[in-house]
């Protein structure tokens, strides 16, 4: 049986071409660290690394130098290194109602920090009216997620960007829905921070990411780790110039270069005609649905405010039962559950029972989306 990969929405699968390529051509013929040495290989570790930086920077608009794309293992660890590097007893935080964990754990994990969840509707779109209600003079971080990892609803990210600027507190986007699946630029967003991951829309492999920096965030925030980084060796104190400050010990350099290749696909593609790929996808998943009984569709129809993340409740049978038929008698993989976000299934009215994923990426095809109707419906 032929399997159908729609769980891009955890890792995009398969990655293009020259990707594993790239990562195999490190570990075979460079293997150097970078910042360490200054023979030949080494010098090509640290330019494949910086031109990395340069690419991202370049793909958000980022107006900051290269410098300030701080390469993390994850969406996660940059989420970490913002939300626990800047908050402190007695500030304030404010969250959407569809958070994932990645936002949450971290924030809850400060008990002295204060948290306040702006309000959503029944598809996953935040009252952004209530947002000014929410600010205090204590508040040091909005930070939400800019697309759902369960439903694919996309916030107004530049409407609740300029209240942020407004109000002078820094606003922070998780991106690991939407990065490489719609432009995003950072200034237009009046963004201070953005993570992204890089194993998801970004293509390459996993435990890569990326914490972008505005300048004067990124001198309030206090390093998760602190070690070694090839710079000021004569010192035990770390530095505090960036990237050294937040990239201490050795970096995933196999990833690294993995990474670069498949943001230079990125690039040459272009975001727009991935997102279109993946629009003309998602609008023939959700017509599908449209005349198949007993499943509800999660967010939103609107294909201008969503990204290919299709979240399905089987109404007359589990959903767990629902995701193993689809694997074992379809060969159609999903993800089932919570999805990591338990406040977005609050939200969406999923909780507890979740959802069954369908989740779209750059090499998925009509005939995966039609072999995914033809199960949904002899299931449901």
């Amino acid at each position: 049986m032929n399997t159908v990969y729609l769980d891009n929405a955890a890792t995009s699968f398969p990655k293009p071409q020259g990707v594993s390529d790239r990562m195999k051509y490190y570990l075979d013929c460079v293997g150097a660290n970078v910042n360490r040495s200054v023979y030949t290989a080494a010098q090509e570790a640290g330019l494949v690394t910086l031109t990395l930086r340069q690419r991202l920077a370049r793909l958000f608009r980022f107006p900051e130098p290269p410098t300030h794309v701080i390469l993390t293992p994850g969406a996660t660890f940059a989420l970490n290194t913002l939300i626990s590097g800047l908050l402190r007893p007695g500030d304030h935080c404010v969250v959407s109602g569809m958070e994932h964990n990645a936002v949450m754990r971290p924030l809850l994990r400060l008990p002295e920090v204060s948290v306040s969840r702006l309000p959503c509707d029944s598809e996953g779109f935040a009252d952004i009216a209530a947002l000014p209600g929410l600010l205090r003079d204590n508040t040091k971080l909005v930070v939400m997620a800019h697309g759902s990892n369960v439903c694919g609803t996309v916030q107004d990210a530049e409407a609740i960007g300029r209240i942020c600027a407004d109000r002078g507190v820094p606003f922070a986007l998780d991106a690991a829905q939407t990065a490489g699946h719609l432009p995003i630029d950072f200034s237009a967003l009046h963004l201070s921070a953005l993570a992204v991951p890089g194993h998801k829309g970004l293509l390459g492999p996993g435990g890569t990411g990326a914490l972008l920096l505005r300048d004067d965030l990124a001198q309030r925030l206090t390093p998760l780790t602190a070690g070694g980084t090839g710079s000021a060796s004569d010192s035990e104190y770390l530095p505090d110039y960036l990237p050294d400050k937040f990239e201490s010990g050795t970096a995933n350099l196999p990833g690294y270069y993995g990474w670069e290749a498949a943001l230079r696909f990125v690039e040459e593609t272009g975001v727009p005609a991935l997102r279109e790929h993946e629009m003309a996808l998602c609008s023939r998943f959700l017509q599908g649905l449209e005349d198949i009984p007993h499943v509800r569709l999660c967010g939103t129809r609107d294909l201008s405010r969503r990204v290919g993340v299709i979240s399905v409740d089987f109404l007359r049978r589990d959903n767990a039962e629902a995701a193993y038929a689809l694997e074992t008698e379809y060969g159609i993989l999903t993800r089932c559950g919570l999805h990591c976000a338990p406040s977005a299934h609050r939200t969406l009215g999923t909780f507890p029972q979740g959802t069954v994923r369908f989740s779209l990426g750059f090499a998925s095809t009509e005939a995966d989306v039609d072999a995914a109707l033809h199960a949904i419906r002899a299931l449901a």
